[in-house]
């Protein structure tokens, strides 16, 4: 049987651009479209048929072998044929053997242009899905530009080169209202695979983001000379990053600063005025908490390491500033720090220790 002409010069002499443009493996898009064309004939043809199915691009031709196995008796003339009937074709087939003939269908390279063009967008859809997938799942962790492209109920989507991203309203800034078109700088939480292609989840509350907008600004973060330690954040309001100089001769948060203080005030710009405190970092914690709860001045820090608590001293009009407003700079110093901090005013101090000085002395001789 004369083998079948698929009517689609033009289809079969795209599938090398198609795999070079979209990265599809043409080995893997022509066994695909084979696996279809066995579906497609057993439709048409045969439902119990054992066929193979072979595609020639070059040729623009496709031919359909059935798979018949040499038995004694058939029972299904669709998959078995006899030792004599084998032996017409060659005369050193045996019993168990299994035999191809070609059965390509007169007709079928209209079928099959249509199946293969069918599998061609499938797979060029799945491909490409599997290509956004790479590309983004090895950027989680990072900062990208995106742009507000649709906003549902709360959820905001936004634009990400071909692809988008999701933002939950749990990820959104409180003090923020996106609008559309409005151009963001956005932390890539995850990367999932789903039916409808892979599904990017962005934030802009992530401590990550505010981390990764530094390593943009600041070179000495980049080379490894400043490192950034810690970050404690509550998005849209403020942040309190500590970071250290491996170079004594390199000032940590002098460097984050930046001449003229442009360096934290691009990383402000993008945060929407979310206030930025940035404290060098210390192994010794007295020193490190009362660097933590900057801008404040601290007098003196009394630590307990076993209970990992803080006594912090500062003046009398430093400690609305210590403390912050409705506990911020003070609550954001204990996440900063992993230490639990009580803070009190000089006065409040000196007044205790008076109190208890007042106090009277236990009678030794009082029965308790």
């Amino acid at each position: 049987m004369a083998n079948s002409s698929i009517n689609s010069a033009e289809f079969f002499s795209s599938l090398d651009e198609l795999s070079k443009e979209r990265r599809i493996n043409k080995d893997v898009l022509c066994s695909a479209i084979e696996s279809a064309l066995i579906s497609a004939y057993k439709r048409n043809f045969g439902k119990t048929a054992n066929v193979r199915a072979t595609i020639d691009p070059s040729k623009g031709v496709v031919e359909v072998f059935s798979r018949k196995t040499v038995v004694e008796e058939v029972s299904d003339p669709q998959c078995e044929m006899t030792l004599a009937e084998a032996r017409t074709i060659r005369p050193q087939y045996e019993l168990g053997d299994l035999v191809e003939v070609e059965v390509t269908p007169e007709n079928f390279g209209r079928i099959a242009a249509q199946t293969a063009k069918q599998v061609v967008v499938q797979h060029l859809r799945e491909a490409e899905r599997g290509v956004v997938y790479d590309e983004y799942s090895q950027k989680e962790n990072e900062i990208l530009t995106a742009i507000v492209h649709r906003i549902e109920g709360s959820t905001v989507f936004v634009e990400l080169g071909q692809t988008e991203g999701i933002l939950e309203p749990n990820q959104q800034m409180p003090t923020e209202e996106l609008k559309i078109d409005d151009r963001i700088k956005v932390y890539v939480l995850k990367v999932e695979r789903s039916g409808r292609g892979p599904q990017i989840f962005v934030s802009r509350t992530h401590p990550g983001l505010v981390k990764r907008l530094f390593e943009l600004e600041v070179p000495e973060i980049v080379t490894g000379v400043v490192q950034i330690k810690a970050i404690a954040r509550e998005a849209g309001f403020r942040t309190k990053m500590a970071v250290l100089s491996t170079d004594p001769l390199i000032d940590a948060v002098g460097s984050c600063v930046g001449p003229r203080g442009m360096r934290v005030e691009n990383v402000v710009n993008e945060l929407k005025t979310e206030k930025i405190d940035i404290v060098k970092w210390s192994n010794e914690p007295a020193e490190y908490i009362a660097n933590a709860l900057n801008p404040a001045r601290v007098i003196s820090v009394f630590v307990s390491d076993t209970e990992k608590t803080a006594r912090v001293i500062v003046p009398d009009n430093q400690l609305s500033l210590a403390i912050g407003k409705e506990g911020q700079n003070a609550r954001l110093a204990a996440k900063l720090t992993g230490w639990k901090i009580d803070i009190k005013s000089q006065s409040q101090v000196e007044a205790d220790m008076q109190q208890m000085d007042a106090e009277p002395a236990p009678d030794a001789n009082e029965e308790p």
